[in-house]
C-alpha cells in the first residue's frame, strides 16, 4: 500500500521511517485555525481531519497520514508561536508547571477518514529567564507546538517527568498509529 505522509515536520518524517515504512511527502496549504468554542482534543482532532480533507479527492489509491499537535495547559491551546517574544511567553508559562501534549493522527483511505488521538502529560521544573532565552535564541522553536521541542537541549534539562508517549510530545504517537495501521490497513514490524 502506498503511503502518503502529509507534513513538513522533519520529526514526524523521521518517527515514520523510524516506524519502518516507505511513504512519500506530499503538502496542502491548510489554514490551521479551528473553532473558539473546541475543546482542546476536539480542537486538535478537527485540525488533523481538516488536513486530510485537503487529499479527499485528490488521492484514492494510497493512505494519507495527516498529523497535529497542541500544548494545552489550564484549558489554554498553545500552538505554534508567532515570535521570539510570543515563543518566551509559552515556555515562561510552562515553566514549573504541568501541561498536557496532545497530537491528533487522520487516516484518509478511500475517501474514508479515521482520526484518533493521544495524550501525554509533561511537567517542567522551574525555568530562570536566562535558560527560556538561551533555548529560543540557540533553537528557534517557531515551529513547535509549545515553543519547544522535547528532543532537544530544554527537554534534556527541563523536563522532570512525562506520563504517556515520548513520540506524541515530538509530534506521532508511533504506538498508537502502528497499533492502528496494523488492525486496519496491515502488518508493522
Amino acid at each position: 500500500m502506498r503511503i502518503i505522509l502529509a507534513s513538513q515536520s522533519p520529526r514526524r518524517k523521521e518517527l515514520l521511517s523510524l516506524m519502518g515504512l516507505s511513504f512519500t511527502v506530499a503538502i496542502r496549504e491548510v489554514e490551521e485555525s479551528f473553532p473558539d468554542e473546541l475543546d482542546p482534543v476536539t480542537a486538535v482532532r478537527y485540525i488533523a481531519e481538516k488536513k486530510a480533507q485537503a487529499f479527499r479527492e485528490e488521492i484514492t489509491d494510497a493512505l494519507v497520514i495527516t498529523a497535529d499537535t497542541i500544548v494545552t495547559i489550564d484549558g489554554r491551546v498553545l500552538g505554534k508561536p508567532k515570535d521570539e517574544v510570543h515563543a518566551k511567553e509559552m515556555l515562561t508559562l510552562l515553566s514549573g508547571r504541568r501541561h498536557e501534549v496532545i497530537t491528533a493522527v487522520a487516516l484518509l483511505h478511500e475517501g474514508a477518514i479515521e482520526v484518533f488521538h493521544d495524550l501525554t502529560e509533561v511537567h517542567f521544573r522551574s525555568l530562570s529567564a536566562d535558560e527560556i532565552d538561551y533555548y529560543v535564541q540557540h533553537y528557534q522553536p517557531f515551529d513547535k507546538a509549545g515553543a519547544y521541542g522535547i528532543q532537544e537541549w530544554i527537554g534534556i534539562v527541563a523536563i522532570e517527568k512525562i506520563v504517556g508517549s515520548y513520540t506524541n510530545v515530538v509530534g506521532l504517537p508511533t504506538a498508537k498509529l502502528s497499533e492502528v495501521l496494523h488492525s486496519r490497513f496491515f502488518n508493522v514490524k
